[in-house]
C-alpha cells in the first residue's frame, strides 16, 4: 500500500511523498522537519504576515508557517498508524490514490522513471537529517543542463591540450596558498588538503582574463552564461532573506540594554542559540547545493563530504549580505548585533575573526552573481579529503569557476577582484578550524548541552558529540 500512497504528493509542500508520517502523507523532507521541530520543542517566528506560501521551492524560507501548516493538516507525534484507520478513512485514502493514479496515466507513462531515480537522501545512515530537499537529477536540470557542468559523459578526458589549464582553474580555489595560510593551517580538521604547489601564489592569479581565451572544447561563452543564470537563480531562491528584507532590517539593532542581557546569559544558553541559528542557515546551503546541476549526480558519499566540509565556508560568504559595514553589526535573530553581543560565548577570538572577515567581504562589494558563483565554486572543492570521485567534482568546479571569471570580466571588474576573493579562502578555513576547536572544548566542558544541539549541527560539525556515559556502556 505504501507504494500506492506515494503517488499522492506531500500534503505540506507538494514534493514526492514517501508515505504516511505522523498521521499525514508527506515527503521525507517535511517528515524530518516535523520530527526536528518536536524534538527541539522549537519556537519559530515569521518575519512576514504569517501566511507564507509553503511549496517545494520555498518550504525552508519560513519555519513558522511550515510548522503551522504541518499542525493544521494534522501532523502529530501521537497520530494513529495506517493499520488503525477507520474503514471510512481507508476508503477515502484509496479513492485519493486512484485519483492520482488516473491523472498520472492521463499525463503519460513517461513520468514513471522519476520514482526509480529519486535520490531519497534523508535515509542516508551517516547523515540522515542533512538533506531536506530530495531532488532527482532530472529536477536539478530544471536549473541548468547537466551536460553544461558535467561535460557529457566520459569524453571529457580526451582533450589533453586543455586539461592543464582547466585543472589549474578548478584547483585554484581549494589549493590557493597565501601568506596568511602559513600561520593558519595547523591540523586540517575541516577536510581541505594542503596545497602541493611549489609557489605561494597560484599561477591562475593575475591571468584571469587570459584563461577565458583558452576555454575547454566542451564549454562555450554561451554555456558559461547559462551556468551563471542557473547558479544565481538557485542562490537567490535559497537565501534566507532577500536584499529587500536586509534593507528593511538595516537599522533594527539590539539596544544597549538588550545587548547586556545577552552578555549576562550563560555560555550554554548562548551556544544553544547560535547552534540553532547556524543549523537553520545550513538548511538553505543544502538546498542551494542540491540545485547546482551535477551535484545530485555525484555519489552520496561525495555529496555528504562536500556539504560537511564546505557548508560553513558558504555561510561565511553569504554572511556579507547580513553584515552592516557602517556600524560593524551582523543580523542575528531579527536584529543587528555587535561583536560584544556574543561575549557570553567565551569565543572572542572566533567572533572577532568572523566580524573581520565580514568587513573584508563587504569591501569587495560582491554582486549576487559573484557571490553565487563564488559560493558554488567553493562548495565544489575537488580537494576535500576522502572524495571518491574527485575528478568529477573537479570538472564541475572548473566550469563554475570559469563562469565566475567570465562574470567578473563582463562586469568590468578589475583583475585584482578575483585575487582578493580567493585570498579570503585561507581565512575562512582558519575560522572553520577555530570553530571546530571551540566546539570541541565546549563539548568537553558541557557535554549534556552539546548533546542537546540540533541533530543537523551535531552531524555536520561533531561526529563524536555524544554523552560520555553512552560511550562507556
Amino acid at each position: 500500500m505504501r507504494a500506492q500512497i506515494e503517488v499522492i504528493p506531500c500534503k505540506i509542500c507538494g514534493d514526492k511523498s514517501s508515505g504516511i508520517h505522523y498521521g499525514v502523507i508527506t515527503c521525507e523532507g517535511c517528515k524530518g522537519f516535523f520530527r526536528r521541530s518536536q524534538q527541539n520543542n522549537a519556537m519559530y517566528s515569521c518575519s512576514r504576515q504569517r501566511n507564507c506560501l509553503i511549496d517545494r521551492t520555498n518550504r525552508n524560507r519560513c519555519q513558522h508557517c511550515r510548522l503551522q501548516k504541518c499542525l493544521a493538516l494534522g501532523m502529530s507525534r501521537d497520530a494513529v498508524k495506517f493499520g488503525r484507520m477507520s474503514k471510512k478513512q481507508r476508503d477515502s485514502l484509496y479513492a485519493e490514490v486512484q485519483k492520482h493514479q488516473k491523472s498520472q496515466e492521463c499525463a503519460g507513462s513517461g513520468d514513471g522513471s522519476s520514482s526509480s531515480t529519486l535520490s531519497d537522501l534523508d535515509d542516508i545512515a551517516a547523515l540522515p537529517d542533512l538533506f531536506d530537499l530530495p531532488l532527482t537529477p532530472e529536477e536539478a536540470s530544471e536549473y541548468c543542463s547537466l551536460e553544461l557542468l558535467g561535460g557529457g559523459g566520459g569524453a571529457s578526458t580526451g582533450n589533453t591540450s586543455n586539461s592543464s589549464s582547466s585543472s589549474s582553474s578548478s584547483s585554484s580555489l581549494s589549493n590557493q596558498n597565501s601568506p596568511q595560510q602559513t600561520i593558519m593551517d595547523g591540523a586540517d580538521s575541516n577536510g581541505i588538503q594542503l596545497p602541493h604547489t611549489h609557489s605561494h601564489t597560484h599561477p591562475l592569479l593575475g591571468h584571469t582574463h587570459a584563461l577565458l581565451d583558452q576555454l575547454p572544447d566542451d564549454c562555450s561563452i554561451t554555456d558559461l552564461e547559462r551556468i551563471t543564470q542557473s547558479v544565481v537563480k538557485s542562490h537567490l531562491e535559497t537565501c534566507q532573506y532577500s536584499v529587500e528584507d536586509m534593507k528593511r532590517f538595516t537599522w533594527v539593532q539590539y539596544t544597549p540594554e538588550e545587548t547586556r542581557a545577552y552578555q549576562n546569559k550563560s555560555a550554554e544558553w548562548m551556544w544553544q542559540q547560535c547552534a540553532h541559528h547556524i543549523t537553520n542557515a545550513i538548511q538553505y546551503v543544502v538546498e542551494f547545493a542540491k540545485r547546482i546541476a551535477g551535484f545530485m549526480d555525484l555519489c552520496q558519499n561525495d555529496q555528504i563530504i562536500l556539504l560537511k566540509a564546505g557548508c560553513l565556508e558558504v555561510l561565511l560568504i553569504r554572511m556579507c549580505r547580513a553584515f552592516n559595514v557602517n556600524n560593524s553589526t551582523i543580523f542575528f535573530n531579527g536584529k543587528f548585533a555587535s561583536a560584544q553581543f556574543f561575549k557570553a560565548l567565551g569565543c572572542d577570538d572566533l567572533v572577532s575573526a568572523v566580524f573581520d572577515l565580514g568587513k573584508g567581504l563587504c569591501r569587495l562589494q560582491l554582486s549576487d552573481e559573484e557571490m553565487a558563483l563564488f559560493s558554488a565554486a567553493v562548495l565544489l572543492s575537488p580537494d576535500r579529503l576522502w572524495l571518491t570521485e574527485g575528478q568529477k567534482v573537479q570538472k564541475l568546479q572548473e566550469k563554475v569557476y570559469l563562469a565566475l571569471q567570465h562574470s567578473l570580466h563582463k562586469s568590468g571588474a578589475s583583475e585584482e577582484k578575483l585575487d582578493k576573493m580567493v585570498s579570503k579562502l585561507p581565512i575562512m578555513k582558519s575560522i572553520c578550524n577555530l570553530h571546530i576547536d571551540k566546539l570541541e572544548f565546549f563539548r568537553l566542558v558541557h557535554p549534556e548541552t552539546a548533546y542537546s544541539f540540533p541533530p543537523l549541527y551535531r552531524e555536520v560539525f561533531g561526529s563524536e558529540m555524544s554523552l560520555p556515559d553512552s560511550t562507556n556502556s
